[in-house]
């Protein structure tokens, strides 16, 4: 037995060309709309993907960075704001008159993340490791969970 994508417009007999054309126009109108027209080709302003983990010592911010040096990187805190910025650059401009296609994005990305007042900021890590970085943010000790003992009589 084979597996076959279901297209739910494979079964509308009738499928008005129409909405298929409505369909391509809004498309492309969301398309031009995020894309930045001014930047050359694939340099546009891009977000990369989040994971945000809370631990019962600490938060854990991964972000995934693929082909952004470390460098690129700057990690800043203030006013109880996490902010990621930086910049992926694009590894050889003086070949882009060969490129047949450009899909992956480049150029400066920022992300901020509100933090609780109990973050120890002294003791923020941050690492990157195949592409993702990793910030730990510790939790301060009056913000870890208590276990208390309950006694029976």
């Amino acid at each position: 037995m084979s597996l076959i994508r279901w297209n739910p417009t494979r079964e509308l007999p009738a499928w008005p060309s129409e909405m298929l054309s409505i369909q391509r126009e809004m498309n492309r109108l969301f398309d031009s709309f995020f894309r930045n027209d001014d930047a050359p080709a694939g340099l546009s302003m891009w977000t990369p993907a989040v994971d945000v983990i809370e631990r019962e010592l600490e938060y854990e911010v991964r972000m995934e960075l693929p082909g952004v040096r470390k460098d690129d990187v700057k990690i800043t805190i203030e006013n109880n704001a996490l902010t990621i910025r930086g910049d992926k650059k694009q590894q050889s401009p003086e070949q882009e008159k060969d490129f047949r296609r450009i899909e992956r994005s480049y150029g400066p990305f920022q992300r901020t993340f509100s933090l609780p007042t109990t973050v120890r900021a002294e003791k923020i890590e941050a690492a990157v490791v195949d592409g993702v970085l990793t910030v730990r943010l510790p939790k301060a000790e009056e913000a870890r969970p208590k276990e208390i003992e309950v006694k029976v009589k």
